[in-house]
């Protein structure tokens, strides 16, 4: 049998054992016994340079393969001429526990001095989606710098329902807070 094969075996196999622990666990407790004493479990350790994991109240839409916001693209960019252009490693933040890139050295900084003027609104989900009280996942390519507001899109076409129906934004930003608190984090 391949190697594959016995390595999903094995996996599923943990998984069981897990879920029938939590489940007595669960089932001992609810009878009125008393609590098996909690073992402190030991904090996952990173790497060193890696951002902390998720946390709570992070909510900010990253790559899920590379871990970078705007999927590495420089968020400053967006506001110049030329349209976004591709973060370098050289020039990398972490932010509220989220990788930015930048272009330049400039772009860092302009970033560090002002965070919430460079980066997308609704925490880069599309506003349609956000306006219909879903988040919705974005493509940071599809985009539209509305006064110094960054706003991403999943698709041209909720791009141009956003750009041509002006009351979409209102319906966003109403609903923006009860989305926030959907987001898996």
């Amino acid at each position: 049998m391949k190697a594959a094969t016995w390595q999903h075996r094995l996996r599923h196999a943990l998984v069981c054992l897990v879920f029938s622990l939590a489940a007595q666990t669960a089932l001992a407790r609810t009878a009125d016994a008393p609590a098996p004493a909690a073992e402190a479990l030991p904090e996952p350790s990173l790497p060193a340079g890696l951002p902390p994991l998720p946390a709570l109240g992070e909510a900010m839409q990253r790559d899920l393969v590379s871990g970078l916001a705007l999927n590495g693209l420089d968020p400053v960019s967006y506001q110049l001429p030329g349209g976004p252009l591709a973060g370098r490693a050289e020039y990398e933040l972490i932010h509220d526990g989220i990788v930015w890139r930048f272009a330049s050295a400039a772009n860092r900084a302009a970033f560090l001095d002002a965070p919430a003027t460079y980066a997308p609104a609704f925490a880069g989900f599309d506003p349609i989606g956000v306006a219909n009280g879903v988040a919705v996942d974005s493509n940071p390519e599809r985009f539209a710098v509305v006064g110094s507001r960054l706003f991403l899109f999943r698709s041209d076409d909720n791009r141009r329902r956003f750009l041509l129906d002006r009351s979409l934004l209102d319906k966003a930003e109403t609903r923006w807070k009860a989305v926030l608190r959907t987001v898996a984090r």
